[in-house]
């Protein structure tokens, strides 16, 4: 018989942030991802990512290894076509291509950016657009044509940081449709 690992409960209070960030990312990326990770599983959130490599697999690494859970909600509709980072306890295929990302942040309490691309920054609108809280940790400087800033968009000036403001959000369950 396999001696097969079984993923951690799921954390009490149900709360669900996303961490999004490009699939291919520096050393410094990663390192703040994998801390983002580790400090939102340490205050009993469960990382949502995209599942695959760079800072989303970062994010997964840090909130295993601090005895959290990681879900990834894939683009592909197998593991074939999208192949999962290796810290995911449950990896989702949706079989929608990009389409995915919607689904990603409407699962969230709130989404932290870090570090980015264009398909972190459609992850970014898709959330504001659905009065999602979004937290940016160095990723894009962001905001409204009359230069105010989003009520619903924050800079984080830590890892840490960006944790505590984004389960914070999270609780307060801030959404309403536009």
């Amino acid at each position: 018989m396999t001696n097969v690992e079984a993923p951690p409960p799921a954390p009490s209070g149900g709360i669900q942030i996303a961490v999004v960030g490009p699939a291919v990312c520096d050393e410094r990326t990663g390192a703040l991802a994998r801390e983002l990770g580790a400090e939102l599983a340490r205050a009993g959130a469960t990382v949502l990512t995209g599942g695959r490599g760079g800072a989303m697999a970062a994010a997964s690494e840090g909130a295993r290894a601090a005895g959290g859970l990681a879900v990834g909600i894939l683009p592909g509709a197998n593991a074939e076509q999208s192949p999962p980072n290796p810290h995911l306890a449950v990896a989702l295929f949706t079989g929608l291509g990009q389409a995915r990302n919607q689904v990603l942040v409407l699962s969230a309490g709130a989404v932290v950016a870090v570090g980015g691309g264009w398909g972190t920054l459609s992850e970014i609108a898709l959330a504001l657009k659905h009065r999602i809280p979004v937290i940016l940790l160095e990723s894009w400087r962001l905001q409204r044509p009359d230069g105010l800033l989003d009520p619903l968009l924050a800079v984080a000036l830590s890892p840490a940081d960006a944790a505590e403001i984004a389960v914070r959000q999270a609780r307060h369950g801030r959404r309403e449709e536009r």
